[in-house]
């Protein structure tokens, strides 16, 4: 006799019998028959419980989701909530479900809720939202937000639309905000950055946010100098507050930087976080009052990653030879102060685009200005756990998602690598070439229902990430 250690309690296989189960209904089958004997049907009884437990386990129902409104999905922290995924890429790489073209020129992600779909792109007629199928790729409807479309560096639309029950909100390039129906695409109201609010960019690429809600607000970020952030009523349009701004620091530039605003609610006090041209401020939820700035962080070209939150904690990055930095939020009197806790240099650790994921108290990421380095950073001491100097299997920069375990990188070149989400190394699980690459693959993945979507400029494409 010998303990079967995938058995419970002290179960025990006879070995001599010569007799080997082949599967838990070859257990029910041959505990009928020898139930005669109790010393063999004490015995059978533990092996079928075992043989069953294990099936059980083998066959734990696949948990997808089937939603994610807005950027980044829930909290903005980029995580799917899909389970039970393919893990290995080289023993069953994803397959191509379904291709859609006529999404537009542009580099807008996705946002879905139950079956269908909605991004942004630049149409021959002008500048549009598009609400797409998910079942078959087929377009569902499409409205124009311009006429014309936007004059700026890498044409295109950038804005991934934000859903809210029967309404959905998108940011056009030329920086205006509009709220439409999901069910039809009317144009319900919008309002315009530069006539609104004296809004400007920081640079010369278009405006990039993909708008909060939040309540009964929905914010964004025009830029201007009395309105750097604001918030509006999400039924009317109607301004609610604004954020006036002085001097934030000498790094950087005046205007809107190319991030989303996420929640925080560190030192106890709800605040709308946001990196500007002029690095990251804290905004008081209750009244738009400008609560902290951080200004090292900046660079004079272009701000782009959505910083990081944890608990009284704030991570961000930029790249074009800046860095990194961690803050701890503080309660100072009425208000909140951001203090340092560390900065990193850039040749440390650096993201140019793509985005961070934070995951049991580590960032990962690609590192570098026009790189994605895999690389593993603890969140608290700033140290480089693994990476950095690893290649990875694309070239440019990485958009980077966490699913069931592991991260999804997208490099600029097209390819789309599996990688562990752990502190062990760096560990790949496959990869792979995209049906179609149409030019630099900035836009972000999305997995949600069992699926990754990947925008490529006109083209939407759909791989099956079930087992």
């Amino acid at each position: 006799m010998i303990l079967d250690p995938h058995c419970p309690g002290d179960a025990t296989v006879n070995l001599d019998t010569g007799w080997i189960p082949s599967s838990p209904e070859d257990l029910k089958k041959d505990y009928l028959i020898m139930s005669n004997s109790m010393p063999v049907r004490l015995l059978l009884g533990a092996i079928l419980v075992c043989g069953l437990s294990l099936s059980a386990k083998a066959n734990e129902p696949t948990k997808l989701s089937d939603s994610r409104e807005q950027w980044r999905g829930p909290d903005r922290q980029n995580h799917s909530a899909d389970t039970g995924l393919l893990d290995d890429w080289n023993a069953t790489p994803p397959k191509l479900i379904w291709t859609a073209s006529g999404m537009g020129k542009g580099y807008a992600s996705v946002s879905i809720k139950d079956n269908r779909l909605f991004t942004t792109g630049n149409l021959p007629e002008g500048q549009a939202v598009i609400a797409v199928n998910t079942d078959d790729g087929k377009i569902l409807w499409k409205t124009n937000l311009l006429e014309l479309n936007p004059e700026h560096g890498y044409p295109g639309a950038r804005c991934t639309p934000s859903i809210d029950g029967e309404r959905l909100y998108a940011i056009a390039s030329n920086g205006a905000i509009f709220c439409l129906s999901v069910a039809d695409g009317e144009i319900i109201w919008q309002k315009n950055f530069e006539e609104e609010w004296d809004g400007k960019m920081m640079s010369k690429w278009g405006f990039s946010e993909s708008p909060l809600i939040d309540g009964d607000l929905v914010l964004c970020t025009p830029g201007g100098k009395n309105a750097m952030m604001v918030a509006l009523n999400k039924t009317t349009g109607k301004e609610v507050w604004k954020t006036s701004v002085n001097d934030l620091g000498e790094l950087g530039k005046d205007g809107a930087g190319y991030s989303s605003i996420v929640i925080s609610n560190g030192a106890g006090v709800k605040q709308y976080v946001q990196l500007t041209g002029r690095g990251v401020i804290g905004v008081r939820a209750s009244d738009g009052k400008l609560l902290w700035n951080y200004n090292p962080v900046a660079n004079k070209v272009a701000n782009i990653p959505t910083p990081i939150i944890s608990g009284d904690y704030v991570f961000c990055s930029t790249g074009y030879g800046t860095g990194s930095a961690l803050l701890k939020l503080t309660k100072d009197g009425d208000g909140v102060d951001a203090e340092e806790v560390y900065f990193l240099k850039a040749k440390t650790m650096q993201n140019h685009h793509g985005g961070m994921i934070l995951y049991k108290d580590h960032i990962y990421c690609g590192h570098g200005h026009n790189n994605g380095l895999p690389l593993c950073l603890n969140l608290k001491s700033g140290k480089v756990v693994w990476g950095g100097d690893i290649r990875g299997e694309g070239s440019g920069s990485a958009a980077v998602l966490f699913a069931d375990g592991n991260l999804i990188f997208r490099y600029e070149n097209g390819e789309i690598a599996l990688v562990e989400a752990t502190t062990e190394g760096y560990k790949l699980k496959g990869s792979f070439r995209p049906d179609q690459v149409l030019g630099k693959a900035w836009a972000h993945p999305v997995v949600c229902g069992g699926k990754l979507y990947l925008r490529e400029q006109d083209v939407l494409m759909c791989y099956d990430l079930r087992k």
